[in-house]
Formats: structure tokens, sequence, C-alpha cells
């Protein structure tokens, strides 16, 4: 769940929200969290490999099934793309679509040729990301341009651009429902993925809403609506710019 999201989504949801930014990040974290427990109930319940597709299919058709089936493919497949852009906002901004093409096709290889992740490199992987994330947080919160107030707005505010920002960041949760695709390989699924649910969601919460503050305080509203690759930005701006290309290979290894 803690991946390139949270170093994508902040800067569009800021332009829908406003000032209404960290309410946007607490509605969307509601909405995750009713979608997640009725993930993990689900899962245990049907403790098979599938997900969404088996709950659909079961508790209300095949027709359901093969639609929420379809659902998760173009789902990720729209998530492939913001990740590959991602990836080329970071990596090297004024390019981004074409690094993005060549990131799709250099995994769409390495996948075909074959690849086994371990819970080992998942593990470093996540490891890295929370330390640069850390990072920021701290390079935001004692940098020389001083606080701006995270609620500071031109009163542009609206109810519409809340919810909108709430979709986004919504986004940026994604990864919980793969959890419960998992229900054929885990030891005990009836016990762990209704567990490994909420606790993951809980502490990736707590992580966004730290950094959110902490950009808000170094960008402000206005200033983290108009950035692509809002983390590197609000480094720059907190007067760290030495480290902006370590937030950058952060992001680009998260994507």
């Amino acid at each position: 769940m803690i991946g390139a999201g949270i170093f994508a989504a902040l800067g569009p949801a800021a332009a829908a929200a406003h000032g209404g930014l960290l309410i946007a990040l607490a509605v969307a974290a509601v909405i995750a969290y009713c979608n997640a427990t009725s993930s993990a109930r689900l899962a245990a319940l049907y403790p098979e490999s599938g997900g969404t597709y088996v709950y659909g299919r079961e508790r209300l058709g095949p027709f359901w099934g093969y639609l929420a089936g379809w659902g998760f493919v173009v789902g990720k497949t729209a998530s492939c793309a913001a990740m590959a852009l991602t990836v080329g906002t970071y990596a090297w901004p004024g390019h981004e679509h074409a690094v993005a093409v060549a990131a799709v096709l250099a995994i769409t290889g390495v996948n075909y040729v074959g690849v086994q992740k371990s819970a080992m490199l998942a593990r470093i992987i996540v490891t890295v990301v929370l330390a640069v994330l850390a990072l920021v947080v701290t390079l935001c919160l004692t940098g020389a341009s001083g606080w701006q107030s995270p609620f500071a707005t031109d009163g542009a505010m609206t109810f519409a651009g809340v919810v909108q920002a709430a979709g986004l960041l919504f986004f940026a949760f994604a990864g919980y429902a793969r959890i419960a695709t998992l229900g054929e390989e885990v030891r005990d699924p009836k016990r762990t993925i209704p567990r490994a649910i909420p606790i993951a969601l809980a502490i990736t919460l707590a992580v966004y809403a730290v950094v959110a503050a902490a950009v808000l305080a170094a960008l402000g509203p206005e200033g983290l609506a108009a950035a692509t690759d809002p983390l590197a930005q609000a480094v720059q701006a907190a007067g760290f710019g030495q480290f902006e290309v370590i937030v950058r290979i952060g992001a680009v290894v998260a994507a």
C-alpha cells in the first residue's frame, strides 16, 4: 500500500481540495476502512485466490463476479499508467511520457522472462520508501522556509472539491485488496487476512497524514496544488535541495 501513490496523489488532490486536503485524506481513509473491512470479512469467508472476482461470483452471481474481475483489470491498468508516469515525473522531469513508456516496457520484459518477488525484497523496498518519507517529513518540518498553514486557502474550497480529492487520495490507499487475493497462499487465511488488512491500513493512514501535513507546511495548499512531483519540490522549498535526488530515487523505487 505504501508506494508511489503518496508521491503522486498529493498534488492533484490539493488542486481539487485547496485548504481541505487533510479533510479529504480523512474521508478517503474512512471509505478505505469500510472497503477494507468488508474485503477482510469476505476473504475470511472465501479463502480462495481471486479476491473481488470470487466475492462477486459467490455473493451476487457469475455476471457480477465477471464484472468485478474486469473492474480489477481496468483499475490495475490505470494504476500501471499512473505509476509509470510517476516514475517519469520524478526520474526525468520534462520527459515523463518517454520514461513512462520505457518503464512499462522494461517491467513487462522482466515479467515475461520470469521473476520472483520474494518477501525479503518486498521488505527492503518498503523500508527504503519509509526511510525516504521520514527524510521528507524531517526536512520539511525543519526547513528554513518556515511553516505555512495546512488549511490556508483562498476560499476556493468546496464540498465537491473535497470529495474529488478524497477519490484521488483513495488511490494512494489501494493495495489492501491485493492482500485478500492471497487466500490460498498464506497460512491460516481466515485469521491472518482479516488482521493484516486493517493493521496495514492504519499504518498507511498514519504515514500519509504525517507526510501530507509536512508537505503542506513546506509548500502550502496552493504550492502543493501546482507541483507535479510534490515531495521533491517540498524538500527543495524547505531549503534542502541537495536531498532532492534521494527523494526522486525513493519515488522511482516505490513506483
